[in-house]
């Protein structure tokens, strides 16, 4: 009966009318997780970036393309006791992106492209006046795992990070399978690392660490 926020997918962000710039984020996990939840008998509200997967059943998706909108999305679904960011948000987007397609000039130079920060979803959740009783985030990380993660856990002001290893041997990003590490302080022995399984576990595990953390 908790209503859960889920985030999903990329972003991608405009160059101009044709081109943008993404990341490889297939939106695999975050779809399991909003799925795990609706079965366990969350309201879930799914915001996802670009994704060819179908929705989850028993779910309410808002389809997004750029981390604007994302955000945008994320407080009209507010209120919620729960918010788990899975989705790979674009850190920039394109100041003032082309409404014409650019045009190469044979043998010139690439037209300059100035990029702006986009929102801090995940900050913004942590710090909202409406901000879910938990609010968890992901750090996909290609090295200095726990670090990075940890760091990220600080400055967001979020509840837990679930860290995990985004290297191209990995296979992570688009693959069914993934490895996640929760953790909730900087306390390292209070981690809870999970073997490596599908992402469908995965979101059992922490559907499963959400229930536990409730009750």
């Amino acid at each position: 009966g908790r209503h859960a926020l889920v985030t999903s997918g990329p972003t991608i962000e405009p160059i101009d009318p044709v081109r943008f710039i993404a990341n490889r984020s297939s939106g695999k996990q975050g779809h399991a997780i909003a799925a795990e939840l609706a079965s366990r008998g969350a309201r879930v509200t799914l915001v996802s970036g670009p994704v060819t997967l179908p929705s989850p059943p028993a779910v309410e998706l808002v389809e997004v393309e750029t981390a604007r909108q994302m955000l945008e999305a994320c407080e009209a679904a507010l209120p919620a006791e729960i918010a788990v960011c899975a989705a790979a948000v674009a850190d920039w987007h394109v100041k003032d992106a082309g409404t014409a397609k650019l045009k190469k000039q044979d043998g010139g130079p690439p037209p300059p492209i100035e990029l702006a920060e986009n929102p801090d979803i995940l900050r913004r959740l942590s710090s909202h006046e409406a901000r879910p009783d938990l609010v968890v985030g992901f750090a996909a990380e290609t090295g200095n795992l726990r670090e990075n993660a940890a760091a990220k856990l600080t400055r967001k002001g979020c509840d837990w990070i679930l860290a995990n290893d985004v290297a191209p041997d990995t296979g992570t990003f688009g693959g069914d399978d993934n490895e996640i590490c929760l953790i909730s302080g900087a306390d390292e022995t209070a981690d809870e690392c999970w073997e490596r399984q599908s992402k469908t576990g995965v979101a059992r595990a922490l559907s499963a660490r959400i229930i536990k953390h409730f009750s």
